[in-house]
């Protein structure tokens, strides 16, 4: 079998490797659960070589990606729900349903009545949706009738607090100042240290949230994503680190056999080289 661009010979490919009698034994042992953490992953190397600006990296990345979407329409296949074309047809539907200013009759659109259409076909399917399920005698999330539901709760946590947030100030539950979020924080701080000096893990674990998500209510305020502002701190924090076990390095020092003191200079001074012109944020 040769490498092809054709979609099917992936498919043809992933079949193989499914195949109870001459495929791989690890990919004939996955299912939907197991293959959900490996998802989850290339998503992520997807943005990670997308932020490191590697497009090389990107097209294999993306190629990883989807393979998880053909590996996860394989198993279905397999169980008679649905096909890769399924997949396919459904998201070409939704993208020509959900782009009428396109596709239809409604033309001249602002970006904000795009997404007030947007968000008006989106519970038009999600009711569809509903009814269907009912016919086909399927369990419905009618149980879940809140203004909050459809934000999914496997969502990264500091993403999925943005997404409650703002949909809540959508109905006008939301701080008016962005110097109120930010008194918000303080107050949440100071709950931190309370519950410190109580020794309550539990406690302190709520109050740290409370803190965290008060934090990524500030960042919506300023147009943020917390959760590229984060990885963007995580990524100068490696790269300060790094910095430090050089200069260590060079001195035939260890990171082990460093004092804090040291270790905090070189850190002070990696931070300072940073700030020169052409030096990374």
């Amino acid at each position: 079998m040769k490498p092809s661009s054709d979609i099917t010979r992936l498919l043809e490919i992933m079949a193989a490797l499914r195949n109870p009698n001459t495929g791989c034994p690890w990919d004939q042992e996955q299912d939907f659960a197991s293959i959900t953490p490996y998802t989850l992953e290339e998503a992520y190397e997807v943005v990670d070589a997308i932020e490191r600006g590697d497009f090389t990296d990107l097209k294999d990345e993306l190629g990883d990606l989807l393979l998880q979407v053909v590996f996860h329409a394989q198993m279905a296949a397999e169980k008679g729900l649905f096909a890769f074309p399924d997949v396919v047809e459904a998201i070409t539907r939704k993208l020509i349903r959900r782009h009428p200013h396109v596709f239809g009759e409604a033309q001249d659109l602002s970006p904000a009545e795009v997404k007030a259409l947007w968000d008006e076909i989106k519970q038009e399917e999600k009711a569809e949706r509903r009814l269907s399920r009912e016919k086909l005698g399927l369990p419905t999330d009618d149980q879940q009738t809140g203004f909050l539901d459809g934000i999914p709760p496997a969502l990264p946590a500091l993403t999925r607090a943005q997404k409650l947030t703002t949909k809540a100030a959508k109905v006008g539950f939301d701080w008016p100042e962005t110097a109120q979020v930010i008194d918000k924080i303080h107050e949440e701080l100071e709950e931190v240290k309370d519950a410190s000096s109580s020794g309550e893990k539990d406690r302190i674990e709520d109050e740290i949230g409370d803190l965290l998500f008060s934090v990524t209510n500030l960042a919506r305020h300023y147009g943020i994503d917390p959760e590229a502002a984060l990885r963007r701190t995580n990524s100068k924090f490696e790269r300060r680190f790094r910095s430090v076990e050089s200069a260590l390095q060079r001195q035939e020092k260890s990171l082990e056999g460093a004092s804090l003191d040291e270790m905090e200079r070189l850190w002070v001074e990696a931070k300072l080289a940073e700030r020169k012109p052409g030096s990374p944020s």
